[in-house]
């Protein structure tokens, strides 16, 4: 496995870092439709995942997996716009060491391709909880399947995926934020589309332990279950659940902090 990096390896990705700050990660959950009209010079690029491209118009880039229905795609690609799939989002997600180690659901893989591609200094989720409640809307269309939740290795915890994207963004100097005020399996801290808007972002240093870091990497090491193409679940029975559960309780402890709230709702 080759190690985590801080930054992507290919040069050619890093040339559209400098100006991009701050990053808003659409997802579908029915809350989602709060951004619809959200101001857009509060972000330098929106991302939408999936479906999340019906919300609103002036998206910068659509992300979606290999199965996403080409019906569902957007009519037609503005000259701004751009279409991330597998093939553009997979060797950045290896540069974070893979999508068994880092939660093979879309909200992650944006999570790192964001990471990865921009640099920012800010990335924002809405939308993105991935928590489905027993009645009423899974999305903001309707009802959907529930992709997050579903049985795989590399969803052990989804909360300790969420802990493993912030640690590695805060050494990468990036500050990772939830705007939804709903249940969250994302340990982000949350934030407030006022707070954005009065550009009162300030937030404490994130809280993680460093060492705990440096020890959830050498172990994801020494399990070395990497799959360059990004396809693992084509060699499912290489891995051992009981080792990424063990795995998933060392990220847990890289954060100090979880959810802290950093603006009044």
């Amino acid at each position: 496995m080759p190690p985590v990096a801080n930054t992507p390896k290919d040069a050619s990705q890093t040339d559209v870092s400098a100006s991009f700050q701050r990053i808003l990660i659409l997802g579908s959950a029915p809350n989602s439709v709060e951004a619809a009209n959200w101001p857009r010079d509060l972000f330098d690029k929106i991302v939408v995942i999936n479906n999340a491209w019906r919300i609103r118009d002036d998206w910068d880039d659509i992300i979606y997996p290999y199965d996403f229905a080409a019906e569902n795609m957007p009519a037609q690609i503005k000259p701004h716009q751009q279409v991330i799939d597998e093939d553009a989002f997979v060797p950045i997600q290896n540069d974070y060491g893979g999508f068994v180690y880092a939660g093979a659901t879309m909200a992650y893989t944006a999570g790192y391709w964001v990471l990865g591609h921009y640099q920012p200094a800010q990335i924002i989720f809405m939308g993105c909880d991935m928590h489905y409640p027993d009645t009423g809307n899974t999305h903001f269309y309707g009802n959907g399947t529930p992709d997050p939740l579903r049985d795989d290795i590399t969803l052990t915890s989804l909360e300790a995926s969420s802990a493993r994207l912030y640690s590695l963004a805060a050494q990468q100097g990036c500050q990772l934020f939830n705007l939804s005020d709903s249940i969250s399996r994302l340990i982000f801290p949350r934030i407030s589309i006022s707070a954005l808007a009065s550009h009162d972002t300030k937030a404490p240093e994130p809280a993680i332990d460093k060492r705990q870091i440096a020890i959830a990497l050498n172990r994801e090491a020494e399990l070395d279950y990497y799959v360059p193409n990004g396809r693992y679940w084509e060699n499912s029975n290489q891995f051992d659940k009981d080792a990424l559960i063990q795995l998933d309780a060392l990220w847990m402890k890289t954060i100090k902090k979880t959810s802290q709230e950093i603006s009044q709702k």
